[in-house]
């Protein structure tokens, strides 16, 4: 029988930031949001159609604001970066990818398969022992579909943490707080 564990509701921020695509830029943006005491959840970087130009996307865990807009301010004094800004929960959108390893016997997976059309996924690997389903979202959309998928042998999972922006371009200029 499986534990059911309560977690402790904890405020989740998402910051991002323009860097420049140099070393070590992303070592000193997480050495300083740990030095204040925030927990860094998940983390993307990619870049942009800005030559040399890197977004940051990081989902941060904590309950002071005030540390929270300090960090921000700290972050765009840091020499590579450009801009940094927190997305607002009401005006942005979110998206995650997730690629899960079933252990799936021939009985199993038409219902998993059924399982994953319904979450709009897709299996994109199978063979005799397992599947590996795709699946993109919102954060709560991969956690629901993980949440189903507790009755089955996982045999690996990989999400790649949220990335996002806001729906309206105007509204990110609007929301460091600072």
């Amino acid at each position: 029988m499986k534990a059911i564990m309560e977690k402790k509701a904890v405020n989740k921020t998402v910051i991002c930031l323009m860097v420049e695509n140099q070393p070590n830029v992303l070592a000193r943006i997480s050495s300083l949001v740990g030095r204040r005491s925030f927990n860094i959840s998940t983390i993307t970087a990619s870049e942009t159609n800005v030559s040399g130009i890197t977004k940051i996307t990081l989902v941060v865990n904590g309950d002071d604001e005030n540390v929270l807009y300090q960090i921000i301010a700290q972050m765009k004094k840091l020499e590579n970066v450009n801009e940094a800004y927190v997305l607002p929960d009401t005006n942005s959108l979110y998206r995650e990818l997730l690629l899960v390893k079933i252990k799936a016997t021939q009985e199993e997976r038409s219902a998993l398969h059924e399982m994953t059309e319904i979450y709009r996924g897709k299996v994109v690997g199978l063979n005799k022992e397992s599947m590996i389903i795709e699946l993109t979202g919102s954060p709560k959309k991969i956690d629901g579909f993980m949440s189903m998928l507790e009755e089955y042998d996982i045999i690996e999972v990989s999400r790649t943490g949220v990335t996002g922006m806001a729906r309206d371009s105007s509204e990110e200029k609007h929301l460091t707080g600072i």
